[in-house]
């Protein structure tokens, strides 16, 4: 057992400190700590400061105009990410034995927020009319991002073949669906081959994106360098450009709530589809909550999916 003296030279850590330190060990900048949380850069800077004298070893080291984390930085930033954990999931169990359910804040890939999460939040209404969610749309990097640093509670996202999303620790993938992926060419148009579209413009994600690794990909592999003029995250706008005649592109079935005017579908090579799933901390599993929002986004996937399959591959066999 320690005796008085040893005890009190143990430093104690106060979680709000911990949480600064893994936000800047996620972002990198003090700036963007700030940002994230709706602190100044000096309030960060000076709790920063605080810590690292509390921890009495140095855990900041000049890297040009900026800071980065020494050894022993990243070291209590690890543990600064358990404690984080522990924290949360002693506040769900203690919530468990409550009839008040916690609110759910979702982070949501564009086509998910337009398909799928109207759809879940009327279950949701119907259900469980006491449980408050709330929605961001974001591409599925930031989403997964900003789930490690606890700004949202639950993210749909998805992944294509071949180009498996990396897992952060302690966090949790459950599959809804798989969503199939076509080309997409005007309607007056007869081809139906990737590889006959290597000299027209394309429509693409914006760069750094998945959906655009893999669609260039799929290009090369036809044998061509795609031509891509034009590129928007916003899927309505690949089709306006494809239905007016200025483009072709790929796009997932999930994308079709109707019959599209002037578009016409064709079968990529091999007829790959996309996996669209939810993630959560680990540490919030127990949520029934978070429980009753997944189920939901599960529900509305499989009904939409019925539906927009149906129309793409009406289209599909024109």
């Amino acid at each position: 057992m320690f005796g008085l003296v040893e005890w009190m030279e143990i430093p104690m850590f106060e979680l709000r400190r911990l949480r600064l330190l893994h936000e800047f060990a996620l972002r990198g900048t003090i700036a963007e700590v700030a940002s994230a949380l709706s602190y100044s850069t000096s309030t960060v800077s000076q709790q920063l400061s605080l810590l690292e004298r509390e921890a009495g070893v140095a855990l900041f080291e000049p890297d040009g105009r900026r800071i980065r984390l020494t050894a022993q930085g990243r070291l209590l930033a690890e543990y600064a990410s358990r404690a984080l954990d522990l924290d949360e999931a002693a506040q769900r169990a203690l919530a468990s034995g409550s009839l008040m359910l916690e609110p759910v804040r979702i982070s949501a890939m564009p086509t998910a927020a337009e398909a799928l999460v109207p759809a879940a939040l009327s279950l949701i209404a119907q259900r469980t009319p006491d449980l408050r969610v709330t929605m961001a749309e974001e591409p599925p990097e930031e989403g997964l991002s900003e789930l490690t640093a606890r700004r949202v509670d639950v993210v749909i996202a998805e992944q294509y073949p071949g180009h498996t999303r990396p897992r952060a620790e302690g966090t949790d993938h459950a599959l809804i669906g798989e969503d199939p992926i076509r080309l997409v060419i005007p309607d007056a148009e007869g081809v139906r081959a990737l590889g006959d579209l290597r000299d027209r413009a394309w429509v693409m994600e914006p760069r750094g994106t998945a959906a655009r690794e893999w669609a260039v990909q799929q290009c090369r592999a036809a044998g061509f360098e795609p031509d891509v003029r034009y590129e928007a995250a916003d899927l309505t706008v690949h089709v306006r450009l494809v239905a007016a005649g200025h483009a072709v592109g790929m796009l997932p079935d999930l994308i079709w709530s109707a019959r599209p005017e002037g578009v016409a579908l064709a079968d990529l090579p091999g007829s790959p589809v996309r996996e669209v799933f939810t993630a959560t901390r680990t540490a919030a599993q127990g949520s029934a909550s978070i429980r009753i929002v997944r189920d939901a986004l599960a529900e509305a996937f499989a009904s939409h999916r019925d539906q927009s399959t149906a129309f793409a591959d009406d289209l599909a066999a024109r």
